[in-house]
């Protein structure tokens, strides 16, 4: 009987959820959903000592605001918890103990200064099969001698017993049969008396196997691990029930060569995370994609076709439709360069596909950190509508967008210089009778009156037209000046037009 599809995301809480992290968490869930399977967070907490307060927190904050719905976790409950291994113990002892009463794992007592002496006679050291008989170790001890250092409370750990000259055969859904010969693997720790914990490789074995998991869907650094992660589910006698590996390709810098990283995002202004972070640690803030105005919606799919397309030229897709469309057949075995331009211009067109009264909603913050109130939700969104097709990111909405909410207290030089001469304060003096006179200040009507006038009058057009859109906006940008001053009050528009004709020298 098929089993159902169960994936896991599987994030230690030591800092803030990379971008790379959020890609594989995207992919789980969609691969998740469109085999209709569970989604589960599991919060990998072993490593006490790089624990960072708020992070668990974050990732969960991180993954609700791009729409990853968790079917169970520390949160959403379900029947395989506890989803945090820090509250697992009893169940990894178990195991623990299982590998050692089966030989398949034993008792190691080296201290930290032993370990590097070790390494320091020997070129290449690492504790194996060719290693272990020189250190001490229950396989070197007597029995009698390894009871009386535990009773006595010496720390130690278990280390798996890897078994020399083995190849280790590894199918994954994209690179296909990886082969890897076990000599080349370590004895590594599975569990240390310090903390009572397991370590990540005994750990998230044990719990894919009793939650269920049917597909490990991971990052590409995680691929030489799985050999080893192989042994163990044979050696506890689950290599029919082990999950099918998938190793994604890295996240690549945008620049030169190698792994995306923080330094990448400073040095060219785009964030690596998806949230700010306030490290409780260093005091450092780092800038996430939701702060700096990106739309969850656009950074989804902007990182969904990072390392795989669906097949045909699709590029805006829903979460919907990649979930239809998507499966590891189109993922690239190559990594993926980091195209933070992409990203930006994929934002932009979330933006205009956007309702103007949504946009308007994630506008609000902005007008409210600024003290400006008293404009309607319809005023809001007509305004922002007018001005999103030049926009980028939600702050971009503010800089095209600010004269609708504030009156200009200075003026842009080079647009004074060009567009300002003796004559244009009487001229500019006519055109607030011409307004005041206007009752329908609808786009159309309005502008057919002003464009009636200054033919009358035989004035430039452009230099009348730059100069009304001088005074109101401030420099000669904006929309049609038309539909400004049809949604903008009347009475808003002289008042500025008089300020200019006072201000401007």
């Amino acid at each position: 009987m098929e089993r159902k599809v169960r994936v896991r995301f599987a994030p230690s809480p030591t800092g803030p959820l990379h971008i790379g992290g959020v890609r594989t968490a995207l992919y789980n869930y969609l691969f998740a959903r469109r085999n209709g399977g569970d989604m589960i967070l599991r919060i990998e907490d072993t490593d006490s000592r790089r624990f960072v307060p708020g992070a668990e927190d974050y990732i969960n904050e991180s993954l609700k605001w791009l729409g990853i719905k968790i079917d169970e976790g520390v949160k959403e409950g379900g029947a395989y918890g506890p989803y945090k291994q820090s509250e697992r113990r009893d169940i990894y002892r178990k195991y623990v103990q299982q590998l050692l009463d089966t030989d398949k794992a034993y008792i190691a007592f080296d201290t930290p200064e032993e370990l590097d002496a070790a390494r320091a006679t020997t070129p290449n050291f690492q504790y194996d099969a060719s290693t272990r008989g020189s250190m001490r170790n229950s396989l070197t001890l007597p029995k009698d001698e390894v009871e009386k250092l535990i009773k006595d409370g010496a720390q130690y750990v278990v280390r798996f017993k890897i078994e020399p000259g083995k190849d280790v055969v590894v199918n994954d859904q994209i690179r296909g049969e990886v082969k890897i010969n076990s000599s080349i693997l370590d004895d590594k720790v599975l569990y240390k008396s310090a903390d009572d914990l397991p370590t990540y490789h005994l750990a998230n074995i044990v719990d894919d196997h009793l939650m269920e998991v049917t597909h490990v869907i991971r990052g590409e650094e995680w691929l030489p691990s799985a050999p080893l992660h192989k042994l163990l589910y044979e050696a506890f006698g689950w290599a029919d029930t082990q999950p099918q590996f998938v190793h994604l390709p890295l996240l690549l810098k945008p620049v030169g060569n190698g792994k995306l990283s923080k330094r990448d995002g400073d040095k060219l202004g785009f964030p690596v995370f998806p949230l700010e972070w306030n490290d409780p640690k260093s005091g450092e803030t780092s800038s996430g994609y939701r702060e700096k105005g990106y739309l969850p919606e656009a950074v989804v799919n902007f990182l969904a076709l990072l390392g795989w397309n669906p097949g045909d030229d699709s590029e805006l897709m829903s979460m919907d439709e990649l979930i239809q469309k998507f499966s590891f057949e189109h993922c690239s075995k190559a990594g993926a360069k980091f195209d933070y331009q992409k990203g930006i211009w994929f934002n932009h067109e979330y933006l205009m596909k956007k309702p103007n009264k949504e946009l308007a909603e994630l506008f609000k913050p902005i007008l409210t950190k600024k003290g400006i109130t008293g404009f309607s939700d319809e005023y809001i969104a007509t305004a922002l509508g007018m001005v999103k097709g030049r926009s980028n990111l939600i702050p971009d909405l503010w800089t095209q967008a600010d004269f609708f909410f504030t009156a200009p207290e200075s003026y842009a030089e080079k647009d004074v210089k060009k567009r300002w001469n003796e004559d244009t304060p009487r001229i500019m003096a006519e055109l607030i009778s011409v307004l005041k006179g206007i009752e329908d200040m609808t786009s159309a009507n309005a502008e057919k009156i002003v464009l009636d006038w200054i033919a009358e009058k035989g004035y430039h057009l452009g230099n009348v037209m730059n100069a009304f859109r001088l005074a109101v906006v401030g420099a000669c940008r904006g929309p049609h000046m038309f539909d400004i001053t049809e949604l903008m009050p009347k009475n808003e528009i002289i008042a500025r037009i008089q300020k200019a004709i006072e201000t401007i020298k």
